[in-house]
């Protein structure tokens, strides 16, 4: 028996590969000979850097940045050597979680962390980015990150515009003389699900800003400042587009790396099946398994383990799920590519219990052995599909 798993990760309670592990364990407890593969799985959200980056064999580095206040951050990132990527995720360097509550205010948040990460990431050979942009405490339109990269964004009297959205508002020029130079050897695939044009009434200021902290009076004044940015932009890039689908991610993050880098915006999950190869192995396996904390209606949402489903059932291949919870909407997962799916659950327990880690490991691989035990029956008993 040839089996994939490929689990999202059980939030609060085990990583992707501590649960892909603990299923291991149980199809063995069942079928000692049967080869098992785990491959991590994340939606491109918090987690992705960890999960791809100890499920590929990588190594994790903490390097200090500025963070979203101008203050020192710790930002982790994976390196995958042998293929020399980067996986970053942009909220450890300018995420709303390192703002407190009364400090939120896009107008001087600055995304030059993640600039400053891309520099370190690139000192340590790698040419290759998956950047997560999730979770931004900013509206700066990437120009932090820029800055920090080495583009020079002046005023009239020639100084660098001050730190946050409210530099933009004396921007009047750009010039990418003084950029690292290893930057044009750069790729960069971008985990971007937001369609928001940088601009206009479903922009990024309009839309996000005051779910960071935005004083409303200044929301218009923002979008005009952006919109400034975006022209000045274009006369230097000229397939600089503002208004394509994704530039209002992240405060305007998506439209720095299109139109100043070598980058494209994907699905995370797309991303993460691609680069973890799970397509390649699938092809092979007898049996798929996936899951993830909580399997409800909105895991066919484009989450994690659908998208798992789906490159299962593009080769005709069973997909089973294991979740912590399930609900009562979740049998949407059965007409999405699960074929059937098992809570882990084996008695009443509280949620502090049920998260424990020990616990959700025994009762992962438990659930696991027990699953298997009924498929090896079935199949050695000869039961008529």
């Amino acid at each position: 028996m040839n089996v994939v798993i490929a689990i999202d990760s059980l939030k609060g309670s085990l990583s992707s590969l501590e649960a892909g592990r603990a299923i291991e364990s149980g199809i063995h407890l069942a079928v000692p000979s049967a080869k098992v593969q785990i491959r991590p799985l994340a939606d491109g959200g918090e987690g992705t850097v960890e999960a791809l980056t100890l499920g590929m064999g990588g190594t994790l580095h903490t390097v200090t940045v500025t963070g979203p206040l101008g203050e020192p951050v710790a930002c982790t990132y994976g390196i995958l050597p042998e293929s020399r990527t980067a996986i970053i995720e942009m909220a450890g360097a300018a995420g709303i979680t390192l703002v407190p509550d009364e400090k939120r205010n896009p107008l001087y948040t600055t995304t030059y962390g993640v600039g400053e990460v891309i520099c370190d990431a690139i000192a340590n050979g790698c040419r290759h980015f998956i950047v997560g942009i999730g979770g931004s405490a900013t509206n700066d339109g990437g120009v932090g990150m820029l800055q920090a990269l080495g583009f020079e964004m002046l005023t009239q009297d020639g100084n660098a515009i001050p730190l946050g959205a409210a530099g933009l508002s004396s921007l009047a020029r750009i010039t990418d003389t003084n950029v690292i130079p290893e930057l044009k050897d750069c790729t960069f695939r971008i985990d971007c699900d937001v369609t928001n044009p940088l601009c206009g009434p479903n922009g990024c200021s309009a839309i996000f800003g005051p779910q960071k902290g935005a004083p409303p009076d200044r929301i218009a004044q923002m979008d005009l400042w952006l919109a400034h940015y975006a022209s000045l932009t274009a006369k230097q890039y000229p397939h600089a587009d503002a208004a394509a689908p994704g530039t209002g991610a992240a405060g305007g993050l998506g439209f720095a790396f299109l139109a100043y880098m070598n980058a494209v915006l994907e699905s995370g999950i797309k991303i993460v099946l691609e680069e973890t190869g799970l397509e390649e192995v699938i092809q092979s396996a007898d049996l798929v398994v996936t899951g993830e904390g909580r399997l409800d209606g909105q895991t066919v949402m484009g989450k994690a383990p659908i998208g798992v489903a789906a490159l299962a059932k593009k080769y005709g291949k069973p997909v089973i799920a294991f979740s912590g919870s399930v609900t009562e909407d979740a049998t949407a997962c059965n007409r999405h590519g699960i074929d059937a799916y098992f809570p882990i659950l084996r008695g009443v327990q509280t949620l502090k219990e049920a998260m424990n880690s020990d616990n959700a490991r025994k009762n992962m691989t438990a659930a696991a052995e027990q699953v298997f035990r009924l498929i090896l029956c079935c199949r050695e008993s000869g039961v008529p599909a």
